[in-house]
Formats: C-alpha cells, sequence, structure tokens
C-alpha cells in the first residue's frame, strides 16, 4: 500500500466492479470453451431447487461504532469495483466520516452518500473534489489515470490498496486499511472478527463436502453468459466452500470466459452460482434453469441455482465469512 500527497487547487475520486455492477466487464476474456471435462454424479448433500442466499442483514456492522479516525481521515470516500474498500470503512466504525461512495457501495448505512463514480465506475474528480475529502482509498487500477492525478495535484492524500480480492488477502487488506486511517487497533479487531467468522463458516461445509463441481455464472440477457475460471475471485470461494471451480476445471484460463450451451454441457457443474441482478435480466431463477446453456447440465436438471446480491457474492472484504455461510447453507442439505 502507498500513500501519496500533494498540493495544489481544487477538489476529486471512483469504482467499478469486475462485472458490470459488482463485477465489471473489463478485461474478461471471451474465448469460448473447448473441453471434454465432465462433473461427477450429483454428491447426495447437495440440495435441490433454486435458492437465494442473504446475508444475515443487509448492513455492514462496525467493529467499533463512534471510531474517531486520525485527522487525515476526518472525510473519507473509499472507492473500488467491489465496494470492498467501502465496506472495511464502515466496518471499522468510520462510517460517519465518509463522504462519498462508489457504485458498489450499496448498504443501507451509505444509501445517503452521494456517488462519485460513473456506471461505469470511472472515477469523477470533480464530484470527489466536491465533497472536499481529506483521504481517498482507491485501487492500483482506478480509472482514468488522471482524475487520480488531479486528486493528488489538489493536495488529496491518495491511499493505493491492491484491487486483487481473495480470501487469503482479507486480513492484510483491512489492516493496510486500518493503517491508512491512523486506526490500527480497530483494524485488528476487524481482522479477528473476520477471520473467526470465515472459520465459523467453513465448519458449515460438510466433511466430506463430496467435492462438487461448482460453477459461478455472470449473466446479463440470455445471450450473454460468462463462466468463470481462474483468477476471477469465484474460485476462491468455491474452493472455500468445498468444491472445485467448474471453469478451472474445464480448463480455461481467462477469468471470465462466454460459453455457448455445448461448452456448459460439457463442463456439466453440478451447482451454479449467480448474481441476483443476472438472474433478474432474464426473467428470475426459473428462466435461468431454462436456458439452454444451463438446462442440460446436471445443476440444471436439479435446478441448482443458487444467487446472491452482487454487491456481496464477490465483495470479500469483512462479510466474507457471512457469504461463505449464506452459501455453504444454500449449497448444501
Amino acid at each position: 500500500m502507498t500513500i501519496a500527497r500533494r498540493s495544489a487547487v481544487s477538489v476529486a475520486a471512483v469504482w467499478a466492479l469486475v462485472l458490470a455492477s459488482a463485477l465489471v466487464l473489463t478485461g474478461c476474456t471471451t474465448v469460448p470453451i473447448d473441453t471434454g471435462a465432465s462433473a461427477s454424479a450429483a454428491n447426495a448433500v447437495l440440495k435441490s431447487g433454486p435458492t437465494v442466499a442473504k446475508l444475515p442483514t443487509a448492513d455492514i456492522v462496525p467493529v467499533a461504532p463512534g471510531l474517531v479516525p486520525g485527522p487525515r481521515a476526518d472525510r473519507i470516500i473509499a472507492l473500488d469495483r467491489n465496494g470492498t474498500l467501502g465496506s472495511i470503512v464502515f466496518a471499522l466504525g468510520l462510517g460517519p466520516h465518509v463522504v462519498g461512495r462508489d457504485r458498489s457501495t450499496t448498504f443501507p448505512s451509505a444509501a445517503q452518500l452521494p456517488y462519485v463514480t460513473e456506471r461505469g465506475h470511472a472515477i469523477n474528480a470533480e464530484r470527489v473534489l466536491a465533497q472536499n475529502p481529506s483521504i481517498v482509498l482507491l485501487t492500483e487500477d482506478a480509472t482514468p489515470a488522471g482524475a487520480v492525478d488531479q486528486l493528488r495535484a489538489a493536495g488529496i492524500t491518495v491511499a493505493v490498496f491492491t484491487g486483487k480480492r481473495s480470501i487469503a488477502g482479507n486480513s492484510a487488506l483491512i489492516t493496510d486499511v486500518a493503517k491508512a486511517l491512523e486506526v490500527p487497533d480497530a483494524g485488528r479487531k476487524l481482522v479477528q472478527r473476520t477471520e473467526k467468522q470465515v472459520a465459523d463458516a467453513r465448519k458449515q461445509v460438510p466433511d466430506p463436502s463430496g467435492d462438487p463441481t461448482i460453477g459461478f455464472l455472470y449473466i446479463r440477457g440470455e445471450h450473454l453468459i460468462l463462466l468463470a475460471g481462474p483468477g476471477s475471485g469465484a474460485d476462491d470461494l468455491i474452493t472455500a466452500l468445498g468444491g472445485t471451480d467448474a471453469g478451472t476445471k474445464a480448463g480455461l484460463d481467462a477469468a471470465f470466459t462466454q460459453v455457448s450451451a455445448e461448452s456448459m454441457i460439457r463442463a456439466n457443474p453440478e451447482v451454479l452460482l449467480v448474481m441476483t441482478q443476472g438472474a433478474e435480466s432474464v426473467g428470475g431463477l426459473d428462466e435461468v434453469l431454462k436456458i439452454p446453456a444451463i438446462a442440460d447440465t446436471d445443476a440444471g436438471r436439479n435446478g441448482r441455482v443458487v444467487a446472491m446480491d452482487e454487491t456481496q457474492i464477490l465483495m470479500f472484504g469483512p462479510d466474507t465469512g457471512l457469504v461463505l455461510s449464506a452459501l455453504a447453507t444454500s449449497i448444501y442439505a
């Protein structure tokens, strides 16, 4: 993590999701799958029927309510594609000091904050500067680069973090954000809480799990269906859920790959994870099951499609354990 500060005249920030709202498609390769991989027979512990996985609460629960930040962090803007940085700031207890948000920060306690990013998650420097922030948190892949330079030139402290999201990287990311905001004790508490929730969620996965083949699909209408593969973040989530990532097993080498009905049938996942908004784009979970690319898979025949809100399922951060728990409960009987 690096922190930069420079002086000048005015006032500005972003974010996205690697998939168009919680998951921006930028950089995703769309190479057709051609594999003979097939899933194993459905495991007896898997639930059948479509399910919507939900967190116990839609809002972020602060580990230290009323926390007072260092002077540099009195007015905070946190921007990234998954909404992870914003969720960490609120989970630390610094929500009252946040003055702007990205398009993926949608939980209730942030709902009244103004957006400072465009629909494509690009930083709008003027909107950021208008909120007069004392610090802006963003990721190394924040765009456009000119907007970031404009923030620095205006004398805003800019703290830059990795854009990679994973369970293994959670604790370091939380710790780095807490240090940047000068609240290291709250950071330690949040790391402890998050790690405990992840550990508790892992206990909800049957042992043995049967190693089901689980696929994560990004859907935007029936003609845009992408299967997640290595490096998508979904593969990390699926491993923690006791499964094998369908995209990785099928030999994909891109984070997201456009799939045909034939290639999906060959990959033949036993369970599918989708974003709720993606399911809604084709008319709901029942309609998802009718899509040819899904209907003839093991998951489709048994109705094993689990939906979760796009701003939660691949966010990682402080609610990772809660996400894992909700998904495990939806996948396993």
